[in-house]
């Protein structure tokens, strides 16, 4: 596991212990206790479940993904951003009118990503109310930790996908209502929200928060209304709840909102200024972020999504990350489908590096020394450091006493996997062959919340 940006903690003979809860205890490594001490303690567990040969890591953090845009995941390649909405996205989402259509799409869109593991995921819904509510359903009933979003648009939008904005802020706190009464703790936090007067209740980053959480998201700034967005931000701060969204993905975007909001210096200020940029509050993309945007981003806590599969294949540029770490902005990884082709997050974290390595030649020959992104810092990227960016650092992410357990069996030696561990080759090598090279086949088991789920 990842104990900070870029150094990876691994233990070769290690015993981890978590109580009913899925509350991590105590992580030891087995191989600096004597054979006395560790027969005595293994009397101590109810039960203990030897995954040797293997490795567990934490779960990936998905930090951007479109629910229902996997159904045409890997189709539509051929268009740039704008295009792509109107061509492909708008279409398809218009589907999820049909909840039925919406309950059988969301069963294989999410069941993809969790095999694929991924234990936590930041999720866009579409615009309507029900479908969403399905959203959440299918994932509470996997198992996954998850935020989910019913979006908003209320302009610039096709006639046969767009809502009313008075409808849009009715149903987004309905929604947000409903998906937070699917726990006791869920109803708790509403009735202290919605007290006379209300009570300061506390919802992220903590040992007790749902697994299933709604999320504030207004589409992007060209879909969405000044007094649209301003609503968005009176039920974030009503609610406590996280905003994510799109920024600065493609250069047309930007000058559409330039010219929507030229009294907004940069993309960025415009959800600054209807209190869309509170923390948690996370954005993909961020490609063309200018030194005053990450400076603001910076200043409210805000995180970028980085999103380099979608960036490639939509082209709409190259996030530079290691200019976001080194100026204090919190970077995340996201899929990003269906713009990016794949559900999987060790594809994310393999297109993560090549971006990086984009800069890195990019910059060969300039005064400029820049260094590409490490295995271990992106591997960071997709686990804790995603965990931190959607609020939840605290929680999830690395093996740290006190946190939840989500995590995954990983076989590195699985009958006809996609690598070879040979003679002589120790777990690290092993290691970061299943991140360059593995795939949902050497994925044997996923633990959410300490159960297990697949």
């Amino acid at each position: 596991h990842s104990l900070k940006f870029g150094e990876i903690e691994l233990i070769e003979k290690g015993l981890l212990v978590y109580n009913g809860n899925g509350i991590i205890d105590k992580v030891l490594d087995l191989s600096k206790l004597p054979p006395d001490h560790i027969k005595s303690i293994s009397s101590e567990f109810e039960s203990i479940v030897d995954y040797k040969d293997k490795f567990i890591i934490p779960g990936f953090v998905d930090a951007h993904c479109h629910a229902p845009q996997y159904v045409f995941a890997g189709t539509g390649m051929d268009l740039p951003l704008l295009q792509w909405l109107e061509t492909y996205t708008f279409p398809c989402e218009s589907k999820f009118s049909d909840s039925n259509f919406a309950k059988a799409a969301y069963a294989r869109s999410v069941r993809r990503h969790l095999r694929s593991g991924t234990t936590f995921a930041s999720y866009f819904a579409t615009i309507h109310r029900s479908a969403s509510e399905v959203l959440a359903e299918v994932i509470a009933n996997a198992g996954q930790r998850a935020f989910v979003g019913k979006v908003n648009m209320d302009r610039n939008s096709p006639d046969y996908y767009i809502e009313d904005t008075l409808e849009g802020i009715h149903d987004t706190e309905l929604f947000i209502k409903n998906v937070l009464a699917m726990t006791p703790r869920g109803c708790e936090h509403l009735l202290a929200c919605n007290g006379s007067p209300p009570v300061a209740s506390v919802l992220m980053d903590k040992v007790d928060t749902p697994l299933v959480l709604p999320c504030i998201t207004p589409r992007f700034v060209p879909t969405c209304s000044g007094p649209l967005m301003a609503q968005l931000g009176v039920l974030a701060k009503k609610y406590g709840l996280p905003v994510q969204s799109h920024l600065s993905e493609s250069l047309n975007e930007i000058e559409w909102v330039r010219q929507l909001h030229p009294d907004c210096p940069t993309y960025a200020h415009v959800y600054a200024k209807y209190d869309l940029l509170q923390p948690p509050s996370f954005m993909a993309h961020c490609c063309h972020s200018n030194k005053e945007e990450r400076a603001l981003m910076r200043e409210h806590g805000v995180g970028a999504v980085h999103c380099a599969s979608s960036n490639f294949m939509i082209a709409s540029g190259v996030m530079d990350v290691r200019q976001f770490v080194d100026e204090g902005v919190k970077v995340a990884v996201g899929t990003d489908v269906a713009g990016g082709y794949s559900s999987s997050m060790l594809d994310a974290l393999r297109q993560t590096l090549i971006a990086s390595r984009v800069k890195e030649i990019a910059s060969s020959g300039s005064d400029v020394n820049y260094k590409g992104l490490t295995y271990a810092e992106a591997f960071h990227l997709i686990t804790v450091g995603g965990a931190e960016v959607l609020g939840m650092g605290s929680v999830v992410g690395n093996f740290l006493p006190g946190k939840k357990l989500d995590c995954l069996v990983v076989d590195p030696h699985v009958e006809g996997g996609p690598f070879d561990v040979f003679e002589g080759e120790n777990s690290l090598a092993a290691f970061q062959k299943f991140l360059f090279l593995g795939d949902d086949r050497n994925i044997g088991h996923i633990y959410v919340n300490g159960k297990k789920v697949v």
